[in-house]
């Protein structure tokens, strides 16, 4: 059998989709689990590129930290929370998030935290706020970010494009929103929406060129027109030129402000 050694004292079989967490998990010791952005990244949540490849290690307490090529090392008090999850041991959903205020810019943050209360619903606002260590060097990166958490987004590109729409002028959107007819009947849920301006903002990212998807989108849509909803679409080569997006969202607006 063909191995190749990672790191040294753990050989894997050459070409193996092992990880470097699954390569050093059985290196550990017993004060040491993985916090960061690898526990960020093992809890689901979105890291900017030049983040993915770190690995961080952090030590309890006094004991030696881990010292190898391609490992950043940290100390934290012993009573670090932790938890044990995917086989290893790592930093709570909440702790990760304030550790990744050390190496992320606040967007970024943000859409760590978006990720974590939302959809899995890992942890709480409230617990992120409580992770805060006042004093720290990073607690005003944390607690900027922290201010701009959300319950509700779904995707990296829909915390983008919320914190963009509030920075170009625009009231904050409810997130989620479930729309209904006048009848009670159920239109669809859209991703961001101003209910009693009738505007709904929406990504449309990959998955929607699914041809099923394409004329889910398209019926939902029609469902909208027809109860007076106006619909602002975008992709994620707006996120690159969103003046053109902020420009409808702006006449959307501008149409409810008449009466339209």
């Amino acid at each position: 059998m063909d191995l190749q050694r990672p790191v040294h004292g753990v050989r894997v079989v050459r070409g193996s989709d092992a990880t470097m967490v699954d390569v050093l998990t059985p290196l550990l010791r017993p004060d040491q689990f993985f916090s960061h952005t690898t526990a960020a990244a093992l809890w689901g949540a979105p890291l900017p590129r030049r983040v993915r490849a770190e690995v961080h290690v952090t030590t309890a307490g006094t004991a030696a930290l881990m010292r190898r090529p391609g490992i950043t090392a940290h100390r934290a008090r012993p009573d670090v929370p932790t938890v044990t999850a995917f086989g290893t041991r790592l930093s709570t959903p909440e702790r990760s998030w304030w550790e990744c205020a050390s190496v992320l810019t606040v967007r970024e943050l943000v859409a760590v935290g978006d990720a974590l209360v939302g959809r899995g619903s890992l942890t709480t606002i409230d617990r992120l706020a409580a992770a805060i260590r006042p004093g720290h060097r990073h607690v005003r990166v944390a607690r900027a970010a922290l201010e701009l958490v959300r319950v509700g987004a779904e995707s990296p590109m829909e915390t983008w494009f919320r914190l963009a729409i509030v920075d170009a002028g625009f009231p904050e959107p409810d997130l989620n929103v479930e729309v209904f007819d006048a009848g009670g009947v159920f239109l669809g849920r859209v991703d961001m929406a101003w209910p009693e301006q009738r505007i709904a903002f929406e990504y449309d990212g990959d998955h929607h060129r699914d041809r099923d998807v394409f004329h889910h989108d398209h019926r939902r849509d029609n469902g909208f027109v027809v109860n007076d909803w106006l619909v602002v679409h975008a992709t994620a080569v707006d996120a690159a030129r969103p003046a053109l997006v902020f420009e409808r969202l702006r006449q959307a607006f501008a149409a409810r402000s008449r009466g339209a």
